[in-house]
Order: C-alpha cells, then structure tokens, then sequence
C-alpha cells in the first residue's frame, strides 16, 4: 500500500496486518477472513484498500444472485438488546 497518514491522529506509523471483515447489505452479510488491512500504531485505526473493497462488494452480490457460491457458510446466533 501507499504511504497513508491517519486522517485520525495525523500519524505517518502503519502496520499491515489481517482481520475479518464484515460486509453488509440490507440484512445480509458476507464474512471475509483475511483481510489485509494497514493499522495506525498509534491510535488504531483501520484503513482498508479500496480495490480489495470494491471486489468484496462485487464478490458478495455474485453470491447474493447464486453466479458464485461462498467457500462455506456460518451460522450466527442473534439476540435483542435488553435493559
């Protein structure tokens, strides 16, 4: 990736790593394991790639029209938030 300052903190300190990400779309979600995402050392914000989130948005409306299937299926249990 190219050089990035936080538009957070203003720090130029990056480390690249992986995560999970989350995408979602009117109640549905894809889940993408591996990420690679550039971390602020100092105050930890994440900055994702533009191209790498453009392909996640195309690959999960090519699952959501069955052209492509996922590589697995997960099943996540929900509950309401309660006082």
């Amino acid at each position: 990736m190219k050089k990035i300052i936080c538009n957070f903190c203003g720090s130029e300190r990056y480390e690249p790593r992986q995560t999970e990400y989350l995408y979602s779309y009117q109640n549905k979600y894809l889940l993408v394991p591996n990420m690679p995402v550039e971390v602020c050392l100092d105050c930890g914000m994440y900055y994702y790639d533009a191209e790498a989130l453009k392909k996640i948005e195309q690959q999960f409306f090519a699952i959501q029209s069955k052209k492509i299937l996922p590589d697995a299926y997960i099943e996540i249990p929900t509950k309401s938030y309660v006082l």
